[in-house]
């Protein structure tokens, strides 16, 4: 598995309940993405960055989901390019169902 980390910045001055609304307007797009396995959406304590942290198959789905276009349309909205960081995710442990997967990279 990948562990993707996008950064970009907040809004200023949205209130958790619209960030909560920009979120559930992007869901059915993830959604459709046969080659993620889960999305986090978090935003910083200060409330001046919003984080999504996503597990995928393979780096190429990651890269091909957040492409050139992708990353264009989040710096019209937020003015600035989201950063992002990739991760091997060799193994997660999920205490709400009491399973540990372990994966190697494709």
């Amino acid at each position: 598995m990948i562990g993707e980390l996008v950064k970009y910045p907040a809004p200023d001055g949205i209130t958790r309940d619209e960030m909560i609304e920009d979120a559930r307007s992007v869901i059915a797009k993830w959604q459709a993405e046969e080659d993620l396995l889960r999305n986090h959406f978090l935003w910083s304590d200060d409330k001046k960055w919003c984080y999504g942290f996503y597990l995928w198959k393979s780096r190429a789905a990651a890269e091909k989901a957040h492409d050139s276009e992708w990353k264009k349309a989040v710096e019209e909205r937020t003015g600035t390019v989201p950063e992002i960081s990739y991760f091997d995710a060799f193994m997660i442990l999920d205490n709400e169902t009491n399973i540990v997967t372990e994966e190697s990279l494709v």
